[in-house]
């Protein structure tokens, strides 16, 4: 061979050794390679799955006590709204869960409702096997509302709470509204309205002679005692006597600590005559 040849043969293989090569991997075919892809996990299969799981479990949200008590809270206020509406009448349990959409409740919180919790309930009537709304005061129309404000104005009961009366009686806006000044409105300290009825028998001018009269003796200065006595100077007797007498609280008597002698078992007898006594220290001798 010619040795320019082989000169440029040698030339190249030096080239290409001290040039870095990189080689490209051949992709493994499904059948060279054995190894299994782990299969992905449905996100709403887990999730089924856990909630099957809890279920299964210890706990159970429909089972709790929390979701059968707010199921009550739940009938207790709907019964409430529809009485207020005017749905008077009474309903079957299962007229309730059907309204309320509480059909997916057990069996066993079925029977808790109908022989425990609606039975109980203060605000819950039972009727053959149906049940009702139980207001404080059974009011039908305006009427009944006017009779309740008389009745309570006779026997010095004073006024009623706005929220009873708007619980009792259907449609209760438009029936306070179409009484008219026959009712009086009073907002206590606590914001909580009171409804009066204003007797207007008890309404008539006084002289003003008697006014000038009333308003020139001053109390402020006077404690309720003293003005309770000038009346009784005077023949005039006070409205406490009238009214209900405060029963004041029996006051127990203290027993007095009564002194018990207490009995000492004595000691050593048989040396009664041989013992002296050193309380008042220790005798001098003579």
């Amino acid at each position: 061979m010619d040795p320019a040849l082989l000169r440029e043969r040698e030339l190249f293989k030096k080239r290409a050794l001290s040039t870095p090569t990189v080689e490209k991997r051949q992709a493994t075919s499904d059948s060279g390679s054995h190894k299994k892809k782990k299969p992905k996990v449905d996100k709403e299969s887990s999730s089924s799955s856990k909630l099957s799981s809890e279920s299964n479990g210890s706990f159970n949200i429909k089972t709790s006590s929390g979701y059968k008590f707010g199921c009550l809270a739940k009938i207790v206020n709907y019964m409430k709204t529809r009485h207020q509406n005017g749905d008077t009448h009474f309903l079957t349990l299962d007229e309730i869960l059907d309204e309320t959409k509480l059909l997916d409740i057990s069996m066993k919180q079925k029977q808790w409702l109908m022989n425990e919790a609606l039975v109980s309930n203060p605000k819950i009537e039972v009727r053959d096997g149906t049940y009702g709304f139980k207001p404080k005061y059974n009011l039908k129309d305006k009427k009944a509302l006017l009779r309740l404000l008389d009745k309570h104005d006779q026997l010095g009961l004073g006024g009623v709470l706005l929220e009873d009366v708007e619980e009792g009686l259907p449609n209760s806006a438009k029936a306070i509204k179409a009484l008219g000044d026959q009712i009086i409105f009073v907002t206590r300290p606590d914001k909580k309205k009171i409804l009066f009825y204003n007797d207007k028998h008890c309404q008539f001018a006084v002289d003003e002679e008697f006014q000038k009269l009333w308003r020139s003796v001053p109390v402020d200065s006077i404690d309720e005692d003293k003005i309770e006595e000038y009346l009784k100077k005077q023949g005039i007797s006070s409205m406490q006597e009238t009214g209900p007498k405060k029963v004041l609280p029996i006051q127990k008597r203290k027993k007095q600590a009564t002194q018990r002698k207490r009995n000492f078992k004595t000691h050593n007898n048989h040396l009664a005559g041989l013992l002296e006594d050193y309380s008042d220290g220790v005798p001098v001798k003579k």
